[in-house]
């Protein structure tokens, strides 16, 4: 591969500028084309590089005219999709920064968000996401202009609000009698100008700003490519597979107010390959099927998700005799055993390209067939899980990082090895601190908290090491190992530790299906968990084993909760006797990000869990026990 020996870009104008005119031909971008129905996808539309570069200038262009100035905050309140994308790349054209907002955060957290940030003009998808904001007007007396994605405008009072056509109409016309007005604004913005302003969407407290100038995006697109076409990534037993080039193709359905989604929107611009975004969750797996991308980044629920979906489907269809079952199960045995193994033998070697040939071909085409390796971030991926996709021959590359330094540390195909997260990309020092915390350092790390200097200076030292709060450690490779949040480590009345998050990520391993286990037990006599079961995969197991009645009387059913205690003895035989699980209770719903027990990245959020629950946990704890209580409801 060429190097890039030209100046590195300041900001992402820039980016976006270059990228416009190296590859202006280029296929840049495919999205659905939504029918009446949301879930409905009536066709696909492509655009190229240039007609990104002219969405993105005549938007970039409309902010200017309706007042917007550089640094500036523009807030963007949607789902994921191509609008977005422009929406993004304009903003930072026009020299301000984009404020993320979930489009499922409640209104007390967006007024917390648009207000802190003195966002001056928003973004918002429909009408939905308009109501919110209207309701919140008098409240947010800062905000001049409203842009509607949609095109869609079920009143119109004044003229506060307007639809993309209008805002990129009035764009035009200011390019026409200024047709330097972006390009001046581009070339205005350095390194260290804001570029994007991201709240933490926090698994517990309200959400702090985090400042993130143009520089940590310049050097993260350029970090991930090196580190990623690194002669260490692409030597090894993958025969290249980690190589990251113009010519591969991403799908994208992160929420892109998550600073990974942020990120895999922006490489494009600096490597030029083709984007799928769509960001309905329901349809991830057949968007794969069908837009057929050599790479995703995605978030550890939907990998297992995915595995618990494939295992439940062969259970379901066995085939005569269970044959097919049995052969799934042997494959995935010796898949597991061949990636495992340091140096496996050519008797194994053997049966792994046989299982290949039968079982994991057909599990490939499944991902559309091009798939050459997977980027999964945000929380722990259970290694069991991992092990198995590497068997399938579609490589999960962990990485780490979190909103206040972005990606750190990611796993390469040469050097993978399961419950570790890689080693540092180009430019970042990881190390341990005495308490076991990790430290990150490095020009993707953020400038600190946006009107929050006190918790700057707690997080951020003189010498420029970011405290992560997450502790882990460091292997003699430099593979880093995650094992829990900081804050989320607790003490039980008897005085042991217990880090929650590697017991449940083990543990969604085991049980195919669990949805969710939060592991509760601080200042509790024991450890206990509350259990919620995968829809899907619960009534599927349900029908298989002749258990009658809908969602909820399966969760209650007593067949229900022997099968899950048999994962749970499964799950106590590789525990500490301090954090072994003695109680539990499965949940008769599934936990939701709409009531904010979940992050829109499916990430746990304790807090809310611990009170929406708080029944469910003291009935863990109302009987007194020396053995083993299953309760369930």
């Amino acid at each position: 591969m060429t190097t890039d020996t030209r100046p590195t870009a300041d900001s992402v104008g820039q980016m976006l500028r270059r990228r416009v005119a190296d590859t202006p031909h280029r296929r840049a971008f495919t999205f659905p084309v939504i029918g009446a129905n949301p879930g409905q996808t009536t066709g696909w539309t492509t655009v190229t590089w240039s007609d990104v570069g002219t969405h993105a200038r005549e938007t970039a262009a409309g902010l200017v005219a309706a007042g917007v100035t550089p640094g500036d905050r523009v807030a963007i309140a949607s789902a994921t999709r191509y609008e977005w994308a422009v929406a993004t790349y304009a903003t930072m054209s026009a020299g301000a920064a984009t404020v993320a907002v979930y489009p499922t955060t409640v209104s007390e957290d967006v007024r917390h968000i648009v207000g802190d940030s003195g966002a001056t003009a928003v973004f918002v998808e429909d009408a939905e996401q308009l109501a919110k904001l209207t309701l919140l007007r008098d409240d947010l007396p800062e905000i001049r202009t409203v842009i509607v994605l949609d095109n869609d405008l079920p009143d119109r009072t004044d003229g506060w609000v307007m639809t993309l056509d209008e805002l990129r109409a009035c764009g035009r016309d200011l390019l026409e009698r200024h047709p330097t007005s972006v390009d001046d604004r581009i070339d205005a913005t350095g390194p260290d100008d804001l570029a994007t302003l991201i709240y933490t969407s926090g698994t517990t407290g309200r959400p702090k700003g985090v400042l993130l100038p143009h520089r940590v995006w310049v050097h993260e697109v350029r970090a991930i490519e090196a580190t990623v076409n690194s002669a260490d990534a692409t030597d090894g037993r993958d025969g290249g597979t980690g190589m990251l080039t113009i010519d591969d193709r991403q799908f994208l359905w992160l929420p892109l107010a998550h600073v990974m989604g942020k990120l895999m929107v922006l490489l494009p611009l600096h490597i030029g390959f083709e984007t799928t975004i769509d960001g309905r969750i329901d349809r991830i797996v057949e968007n794969i099927g069908t837009s057929r991308p050599t790479f995703m980044g995605s978030v550890p629920r939907i990998f297992e998700k995915a595995y618990t979906g494939i295992t439940t489907m062969m259970a379901d269809d066995p085939g005569p005799l269970g044959i097919r079952e049995r052969l799934f199960h042997w494959a995935s045995r010796v898949g597991v055993d061949a990636v495992s193994a340091e140096s496996p033998s050519l008797l194994l070697r053997i049966q792994a390209r046989v299982a290949d040939r039968l079982v994991f071909s057909t599990v490939r085409k499944r991902f559309g067939g091009n798939v050459r390796y997977f980027i999964s971030g945000s929380a722990a991926l259970n290694t069991d899980v991992s092990r198995w996709f590497w068997a399938a021959g579609l490589p999960i590359l962990e990485g780490y990082g979190m909103t206040e330094c972005n990606v750190t540390t990611l796993g390469l195909p040469s050097t993978f090895r399961a419950g570790t997260v890689g080693e540092a990309v180009e430019g970042f020092e990881v190390r341990i601190a005495d308490d076991g915390e990790i430290l990150v350092r490095g020009p993707g790390v953020m400038a600190g908290y946006h009107n929050n200097p006190e918790e700057t200076a707690r997080v951020l030292t003189a010498d420029g090491w970011l405290h992560t709060g997450d502790i882990g450690t460091l292997d003699p490779h430099g593979r880093l190992s995650v094992t829990d949040r900081k804050k989320e480590l607790f003490k039980t009345s008897n005085g042991k530790f217990v880090a929650p998050a590697v017991i449940e990520a083990r543990f969604k391993g085991l049980c195919p299906v669990a949805s969710q286990i939060v592991v509760v037990g601080e200042n509790r006599p024991h450890v206990s968990a509350l259990i919620t079961l995968d829809e899907t995969a619960a009534m599927t197991w349900a029908g298989r084993e002749g258990v009658a009645g809908d969602y909820t009387a399966v969760t209650r059913h007593p067949r229900t909760r022997d099968t899950v205690q048999g994962f749970i003895d499964e799950l106590n035989a590789t525990l500490n006797p301090w954090e072994r699980i003695r109680t539990f209770r499965i949940l008769d719903r599934e936990l939701s990000v709409d009531a904010q027990e979940l992050t829109p990245s499916l990430k746990l959020r304790r807090r809310p869990v611990a009170d929406h629950f708080a029944d469910d946990i003291d009935a863990l704890y109302s009987t007194t026990t020396t053995g083993d209580l299953h309760d369930h409801r």
